[in-house]
C-alpha cells in the first residue's frame, strides 16, 4: 500500500470514527444584556456530555466577570477569545469565578461543561452563571 493511499484511509477512518465532540450536543446561546444593564444571570442545566456555549460581544479594555455556581463539583467553564484555539481562562484549573481584562474586541465564548468523570455517569448539573462587563 502506498503512503498516499494509507493517508487517505487513515483520514477517512478519522472522519467516519468521528471525534467525541461531534456526537456531543452543544447548545449555543447569544447573551445580550437588558437595556442599561451591565450584567445578566442565567439559570440552566447540562447533562452528560452536553454543553452550553454562550457568546458575548465585548470591547478591548473592558473587564468581564464570570461566576459559575453549582452544587456539582465537576461543572466548569472556559472563556475563549475570538479566533483563539486555547482558552483564555479555564475554571477547572483556576476556579469557578473569573475577572479578565479583554485583550481584543469581539465575540467571546463561555463554554459550560461537565468533566468527563461526571459526563460518563450521565450526571445532570443545574447551575447559575453570572456575567458582568464593566
Amino acid at each position: 500500500m502506498t503512503l498516499r493511499r494509507f493517508s487517505r484511509i487513515a483520514a477517512l477512518l478519522l472522519i467516519v470514527g468521528g471525534s467525541p465532540a461531534l456526537a456531543d450536543d452543544i447548545r449555543r446561546e447569544a447573551v445580550q444584556f437588558a437595556r442599561g444593564a451591565s450584567g445578566s444571570t442565567i439559570k440552566s442545566k447540562v447533562k452528560g456530555y452536553d454543553s452550553v456555549q454562550y457568546s458575548l460581544r465585548v470591547t478591548a479594555g473592558q473587564k468581564m466577570s464570570v461566576q459559575l455556581d453549582c452544587s456539582n463539583a465537576s461543572l466548569y467553564f472556559n472563556i475563549t477569545a475570538p479566533g483563539a484555539s486555547e482558552a483564555l481562562y479555564n475554571s477547572s484549573i483556576d476556579g469557578n469565578g473569573a475577572t479578565v481584562t479583554i485583550p481584543s474586541s469581539g465575540k467571546y465564548l463561555i463554554d459550560v461543561y461537565l468533566m468527563r468523570n461526571a459526563a460518563r455517569r450521565g450526571e445532570t448539573a443545574n447551575y447559575t452563571l453570572t456575567l458582568y462587563v464593566e
